[in-house]
């Protein structure tokens, strides 16, 4: 008979890292043969590295933590696997859809505007109309209020430094990041009125939009103005790029709800603290964990998820009201939580 493999060789013979399978055991997806009572040292027995391949492979292709589990409970049923696989692929080829249609756009808006000096309009012979969108003021405040907290400081990044203003037909969704942690809420549009638009306003601005019944947003070339009753504000646009932040959004889980003592756990529970490399900055880190009855554990020498406890406090406050959801997905997952009308994610925090 074969004997066990350690952690450690388990970790080289499944493309799994040691973290990784300390957090699948934590998660009950992936449970050591053996556990030395002991030491806690884990041991996996031959048959469990082709599930611990299976893991590594569908990470690869970003599926969830929940469709991981549905994979390998179905495993033996090749009808099963085969429509699981079926509803992660048409999800990745909808995410490739989206962008091809973010690219025609880009196409579409070159060709009316040609580079000046190679021949046909310029953007100013050709402007591009303005987009003025209006919303109801206390939901806008609402969203503003959500992701205020992820607006970046970095001066080597002024783009995050601002807001995303991102104005569809159906919602003007706000968008703040600062890469460790991102933030989106949305308020429903009540009229729109030009095309679609994605703008990015300093924070400072944003903050001094006024929260009247009504307000509306007008984007005019490199300039943005608010109207809110007789209220009128302006400002220039920050022109750099934001992110792409649909494609950092995770596709739906299935969380667990958030329970009211969590925000009181996490300022009493014991916490480690690190440094990052970029700024040397510290910070202290929570350590959650899948618990045994479905919800979070919070514990700095258990195997589970890091992350900054300031950004998850803040994104728990800034989840308002009602219930919160939280996500855990692995060790390089981000964390999720989410509310009725935001989403926030919080990069992990590498253990």
């Amino acid at each position: 008979m074969e004997r066990l493999r350690g952690i450690g060789q388990m970790s080289r013979e499944s493309g799994l890292t040691v973290s990784a399978l300390r957090f699948y055991d934590g998660a009950g997806v992936l449970v050591p043969a053996r556990v030395d009572p002991s030491t806690g040292y884990r041991s996996y027995s031959p048959e469990q590295v082709a599930v611990a391949r299976l893991v590594a492979m569908l990470r690869r292709v970003g599926m969830p933590l929940a469709g991981i589990r549905r994979v390998l409970a179905g495993r033996r049923d090749p009808a099963v696997v085969d429509v699981l696989l079926a509803e992660h692929l048409h999800h990745l080829e909808q995410g490739l859809a989206d962008a091809r249609r973010e690219l025609s756009s880009v196409r579409s808006l070159l060709a009316a505007h040609t580079v000046p000096g190679r021949g046909g309009p310029t953007p100013e012979e050709n402007p591009v109309p303005a987009t003025t969108v209006t919303v109801r003021g206390p939901e806008l405040a609402e969203a503003l209020r959500a992701v205020r907290f992820a607006v970046g400081a970095d001066p080597a990044l002024p783009v995050l430094s601002g807001v995303l203003l991102d104005v569809t037909a159906e919602a003007l969704t706000v968008v703040a990041t600062d890469r460790y942690r991102l933030a989106v809420s949305s308020a429903p549009v009540l009229s729109l009125d030009g095309a679609p638009v994605a703008v990015v306003v300093p924070v400072e601005f944003a903050d001094r939009i006024p929260h009247g019944e009504k307000v509306t947003i007008a984007v005019d070339g490199s300039t943005v103005t608010v109207h809110a009753g007789t209220d009128v504000l302006s400002t220039e646009l920050i022109p750099d790029d934001f992110p792409d932040y649909r494609r950092l959004l995770p596709e739906q889980r299935r969380p667990v709800p958030v329970r009211p003592a969590l925000r009181a756990e996490l300022l009493a529970a014991p916490v480690r603290t690190m440094r990052r490399e970029q700024d040397g900055t510290e910070f202290e880190v929570a350590v959650l964990g899948p618990g045994p009855d479905g919800g979070v554990t919070i514990d700095p020498d258990a195997d589970g998820v890091g992350v900054n406890r300031e950004f998850l406090l803040q994104a728990l406050d800034a989840g308002g009201p009602g219930q919160l959801l939280l996500s855990l997905d692995g060790p390089i997952g981000p964390l999720v939580v989410r509310s009725e009308r935001s989403v926030s994610l919080l990069m992990p925090v590498r253990l």
